[in-house]
């Protein structure tokens, strides 16, 4: 397994102490503000040196503290154990893998893959675009450093070329033009692909647990396919020239970009149509699970490895027998992470392995 201990300092209310974590299956119990959520917090950070939870380091010290620190212990693919040090002090992040200094966290990637299920993935079905297309973004980041690059850059040229609409330098745009559809381009043709892979695996899998046919998604690109005599293809670099050009006054007048991989769209559709509107919460809620599911299962085959899955209270909201199916048809996983209410039926779900901790005021105490 992956993670074998985890050192905390100041880190949230959780107390600054090394938790043993190996485990194949490990389990947190406690009621809500406990502390459940900072550990898989913690695990995730550790992975990849942010937050699923928030953008701003600053607010995961523990309250009247400065800085906060995390040290893991893992096993990498032979086998040997390996270490991660973060701190973070004055608005200054340190990041140490076997002693040497990362300078940048896309250094981290397949590190310790981690696939995290939470309330917030409920965005996904249900809030604006964006959320859907980070979703994409952050499946293709997890072992694609290239489409790191690829969308660090597109965002550049994009926050220079709106700069430029603002202060109407115009003269320069038919540079950034070029810029901007040859990474967006690069962007475009990856999400096509990852989406029709994901196609792949996640309508099968909600037909299974929902008993619903035909939802599948749907990717949307703001520079549209074009249907020639045979199919449909992506547009040329001098198509979308020519588009943007058009687009040029209405742009001047806006004072944005208006179109580009920043205003793709993904939708979920069922025999043609949006599936979302008159989708129950129940059933968003269903999808939401199933694109992690998702997720984990295309990492999988992408990349011929397991990721570490960190759920917190996921399956709150589904009724006992989705429940039931849900957890027979998890991922292949190198390590499995959960959270539950004490209420729940976690007993039903633990092998003999499994490591079960009891969650209090950021204290954690082992069950025998």
């Amino acid at each position: 397994m992956p993670f074998l201990s985890l050192s905390l300092y100041n880190f949230r209310n959780l107390r600054n102490d090394k938790i043993d974590l190996s485990s194949k299956e490990v389990f947190f119990i406690g009621e809500n503000g406990q502390g459940k959520s900072n550990l898989l917090e913690s695990l995730y950070y550790s992975a990849y040196g942010s937050s699923f939870r928030t953008h701003t380091d600053s607010q995961i010290i523990k309250e009247k503290e400065e800085n906060f620190s995390l040290r893991s212990l893992y096993t990498n693919d032979k086998q040997s154990t390996q270490q991660i040090n973060i701190i973070f002090d004055k608005n200054k992040k340190i990041i140490e893998k076997n002693g040497k200094r990362i300078r940048d966290r896309k250094e981290l990637i397949n590190t310790i893959p981690c696939v995290v299920f939470c309330h917030d993935d409920m965005r996904f079905a249900t809030g604006e675009p964006e959320f859907r297309r980070f979703f994409i973004d952050q499946s293709l980041t997890m072992y694609d450093d290239l489409y790191i690059d690829d969308l660090r850059n597109y965002r550049k040229i994009l926050k220079t070329r709106n700069l430029l609409l603002k202060e109407a330098k115009y003269d320069m745009l038919d540079i950034y033009d070029q810029q901007l559809v040859q990474k967006g381009l690069e962007i475009q043709k990856k999400r096509k692909m990852a989406i029709f892979q994901f196609n792949e695996i996640f309508g099968k899998l909600y037909e299974q647990i929902s008993g619903i046919e035909g939802v599948s998604i749907m990717y949307l690109p703001s520079w549209k396919e074009i249907k020639d005599e045979v199919s449909k293809r992506m547009p040329s670099s001098e198509e979308l020239l020519n588009l943007l050009k058009e687009k040029r006054e209405q742009e001047k007048i806006m004072c944005t970009t208006l179109s580009g991989p920043h205003r793709d769209r993904i939708i979920f559709v069922r025999n043609g149509e949006q599936f979302i509107p008159t989708a129950s919460t129940g059933q968003c809620r269903l999808i939401s699970l199933l694109l992690r599911v998702s997720q984990a299962v295309y990492y999988t085959r992408i990349t011929g490895s397991k990721p570490v899955l960190l759920m917190d209270d996921v399956m709150l909201e589904l009724d006992p027998e989705k429940r039931k199916r849900l957890t027979a048809m998890l991922p292949e996983y190198d390590q499995l992470f959960c959270t539950f209410l004490p209420g729940e039926p976690y007993e039903s779900y633990k092998k003999s392995t499994t490591k079960i901790f009891r969650i209090k005021n950021g204290e954690w105490n082992e069950e025998s």
